[in-house]
């Protein structure tokens, strides 16, 4: 939760924003020195999409969703339909199988000499990889899993939601309407469980290290859509102002947002402080994975620097638009009363509330929620603060609790049928933009709830730890007026 602490000491160089207060050093980065990286982004990335499209087109279910007004084609009407079906004349529609650009990529590198600069690339691990911090930085993300799942979700991407110029990229490729939100952020997670499934995983052929290479192609082509659309009609999309689309600035907030944002601010707003070593472990595998997706990995050497990146955006960048809203809103309404959890809207508002402040939340259009959801919240951190430090002091139970996470997070984010149903994406590019699709507001759809295990849990916690503390000051009371009354 942000709090005001008023023992810090400050400077002419301290700066508080959105409820967070930090001191400006020379390795944060000013406007001016951030608007290059707004115009720069992965060519080399891009290229290689043309080159992949030349050699396997994308299918039609890839075009846009009024493709026939986009590509010129004409419309069947759908009295003809009906009589050629009539006729007998219907034509047996076969599945088209769903295009994988990684297996594209290692299937025609050696025919292009741009495609085997990108798979060299790709598949060379950089000086400043050790493995062995790799695979520690891994169990980090287990070991506060939970706290870890909840800051991603409402913290580095509902509170992100208020850096307006990057929600506008957001908003063009419309998979944050509130019919298809809550299964991209599946998506989302599934690619971090990869990355962080086991060290095989992100090596080079590993399941994470394919689905990065995978985003990497997926963002090149949002790139170049919605530059393609801006060409053609300027207003769609502002590049001067907002600059390219998925660009340098925008994938080192992205990073940014995955590491440096849960460790400085998600975790410890839920009573979760991780060792230095835990946050260079972190930090370092997350740098990898930016390097696979084609991001400037400079601002991640060190921790000291992954931190200066974090706030020079959140100072910079965080400023939420009428389109902020509208998005961070989609994501309540896209999650409330959904399995597994079945958790209430005024819980979700409660978590949002409680990891980005009231001042960013009243922005983001969020209302404000009863005492007794922010009593629900405290009793959460209170659950994850006691599980967390209980089996980080203990090696072995460590080891098995990450293993078993790791089988739970699957099984429910990708196995699960209110999940991804046990078919993983292959990150093909399902939200097209277009000009007509522009992500509106979502109506709240009414909500039958369920009884929600979580929130009776986050109760249960916070009793116990009253119960606690009322017992423990009850024997001190005692304890002392023994010892008193003797002195006497």
């Amino acid at each position: 939760m942000a709090f005001h602490n008023p023992f810090r000491k400050r400077t002419e160089n301290t700066k508080r924003c959105w409820g967070y207060e930090f001191e400006w050093t020379d390795d944060h980065l000013t406007n001016e020195q951030a608007k290059p990286l707004k115009h720069s982004y992965d060519v080399l990335g891009e290229e290689c999409l043309s080159i992949l499209n030349t050699i396997s087109p994308p299918s039609r279910k890839a075009l846009p969703r009024n493709e026939n007004l986009q590509q010129n084609l004409p419309i069947q009407p759908k009295v003809d339909q009906e009589k050629n079906e009539e006729n007998g004349d219907k034509k047996e529609e076969l599945p088209v199988p769903q295009r994988d650009l990684y297996q594209l990529l290692k299937d025609n590198y050696e025919s292009n000499p741009k495609l085997r600069e990108l798979w060299e690339e790709v598949n060379t691990v950089p000086s400043w990889v050790d493995w062995a911090q790799i695979k520690r930085g891994q169990d980090v993300f287990y070991r506060y899993g939970g706290p870890a799942l909840t800051g991603l979700t409402y913290q580095s991407l509902l509170g992100g939601m208020g850096a307006a110029r990057v929600v506008e990229t957001l908003a063009r490729t419309g998979g944050f309407s509130i019919k298809v939100a809550r299964r991209r952020l599946f998506e989302t997670t599934q690619h971090i469980l990869q990355c962080t499934k086991s060290l095989e995983s992100i090596q080079p052929g590993g399941a994470g290290h394919a689905s990065s290479v995978r985003v990497r192609l997926l963002h090149a082509a949002v790139r170049q859509r919605i530059l393609d659309l801006a060409k053609q009609k300027p207003s769609y999309f502002n590049v001067e102002e907002w600059g390219v689309p998925v660009n340098d600035l925008d994938q080192i907030a992205t990073i940014g947002t995955f590491c440096a944002t849960l460790i400085w601010i998600s975790f410890p707003r839920q009573g979760i402080f991780l060792r230095e070593q835990e946050k260079e472990d972190y930090v370092a595998l997350w740098r990898y994975i930016g390097y696979l997706l084609g991001t400037p990995t400079d601002a991640f050497e060190t921790p000291a620097k992954a931190k200066a990146i974090m706030e020079s955006l959140l100072h910079n960048e965080v400023s939420p638009s009428d389109m902020s809203k509208v998005l961070a809103n989609n994501i309540i309404h896209c999650l409330e009363g959904q399995p597994p959890t079945y958790v209430s809207p005024d819980m979700l508002i409660a978590s949002a509330r409680w990891l980005n402040g009231n001042d960013l939340c009243d922005e983001l259009g969020l209302p404000r929620v009863s005492p007794y959801y922010w009593s629900l919240m405290a009793g959460q951190c209170l659950f994850f603060m006691g599980l967390c430090y209980f089996y980080r002091c203990m090696p072995g139970l460590d080891q098995s609790h990450i293993a078993r996470l790791k089988k739970i997070f699957y099984a429910v984010i990708v196995e699960a049928k209110f999940g991804l149903a046990g078919v993983e994406t292959t990150f093909d590019f399902k939200y097209v933009p277009e000009y007509a699709t522009v992500t509106e507001m979502g109506a709240p759809r009414e909500i039958k709830l369920r009884s929600s295990s979580i929130e009776t849990r986050n109760l249960r916690a916070l009793g116990i730890f009253l119960g606690v503390v009322g017992i423990g000051t009850w024997v001190s009371f005692k304890v002392t007026s023994s010892v008193v009354g003797k002195l006497w």
